[in-house]
């Protein structure tokens, strides 16, 4: 029905993207560059986010040890004292920046399944299987 054309169209764009990966990534085909592209993306996407803070203003940060009673029984109950500590909301610009970072680490991504010979939808769906039955037990 329904619920499975909308898998089949998730997956479709996935495969999609994995292929225009494929068919653009020649500069870096390298696993040695791919993994040092990769990590460069992480440390594009942490610095965004810090010159939205430090630079911007966009953000701020207010970080702080969350008190939770000692008589919170339930993952439920616990959320609501779960805190990210940003504080305002990203301006146009940043939230560029940050899309444009996390569109990199994505497309790395996708290039090291490509090399590996994984499927990126494959490793969205087991994450999402995991994520599912474990729960609460799947904080890493």
């Amino acid at each position: 029905g329904l619920k499975e054309a909308n898998l089949y169209m998730k997956d479709l764009i996935c495969d999609e993207f994995q292929n225009k990966v494929n068919d653009l990534l020649i500069r870096h085909h390298s696993i040695l560059d791919v993994l040092s592209k990769l990590a460069e993306s992480t440390a594009r996407i942490n610095r965004g986010v810090c010159k939205s803070v430090n630079d911007c203003g966009c953000l701020s940060i207010e970080a702080k040890k969350i008190p939770v009673p000692k008589d919170c029984e339930s993952f439920d109950e616990l959320k609501q004292y779960l805190d990210a500590h940003v504080r305002g909301k990203l301006c146009p610009n940043c939230e560029e920046v940050i899309i444009n970072e996390l569109g990199k680490s994505l497309f790395y991504t996708a290039a090291l399944c490509n090399i590996l010979g994984l499927n990126l939808y494959d490793v969205f769906i087991h994450e999402y299987k995991k994520a599912s039955a474990l729960g609460v037990f799947n904080l890493t």
